[in-house]
């Protein structure tokens, strides 16, 4: 206990906090959908882009044009909250087994991203809209395309979802 009567949050093997939320730590079983592997605290590996798009699992499309950050459930709840207040957000999906959420960005993101507690790979997987699993849907443009979170803004709603979240104290970030 520290002087504040609150408990220390002391590193556990593998860099997980002992006693830290499970909904809070990403699921190292999530790599099921394709261009997307375990979140792992650090930068996914960037693979080549696809030429065009390709088939992928659950019926959808994968979209090169577009990369994917992706986070642990809460964290990214809470930063789909703050981009929503900016009117700042573009396409978010969940994960088959909930325990992460992915958001859309530009492509060529990979190639710069660098933020803890993040993955970032390169394509999309694109669900029709009517999947449940999307927590904002694709709002497309007149060109058909689908508007991403500018990498940037998101970063920053990352980072302030993190302090949100440890200041309320649901978890280390």
């Amino acid at each position: 206990m520290m002087a504040t009567g609150l408990p220390q949050h002391r590193p556990a093997v593998g860099g997980v906090l002992a006693g830290a939320v499970p909904a809070l730590l990403p699921d190292p079983a999530d790599d099921r959908i394709p261009g997307r592997g375990p979140v792992d605290g650090g930068r996914a590996p960037c693979g080549g882009r696809s030429p065009g798009r390709r088939r992928g699992v659950d019926g959808g499309t994968v979209l090169p044009g577009y990369d994917t950050v992706t986070v642990a459930l809460r964290h990214g709840l809470e930063a789909v909250d703050i981009l929503r207040l900016r009117r700042a957000c573009g396409a978010v999906l969940q994960s088959r087994n909930g325990s992460t959420v992915s958001f859309y960005v530009p492509a060529g993101t990979c190639d710069t991203w660098h933020l803890p507690g993040s993955s970032c790979t390169p394509g999309a997987l694109l669900l029709p809209v009517t999947d449940p699993r999307w927590v904002m849907p694709p709002a497309t443009a007149a060109d058909g395309s689908t508007r991403p979170t500018d990498a940037w803004v998101l970063r920053s709603a990352l980072c302030e979802a993190a302090c949100t979240l440890t200041a309320g104290g649901l978890g280390p970030f």
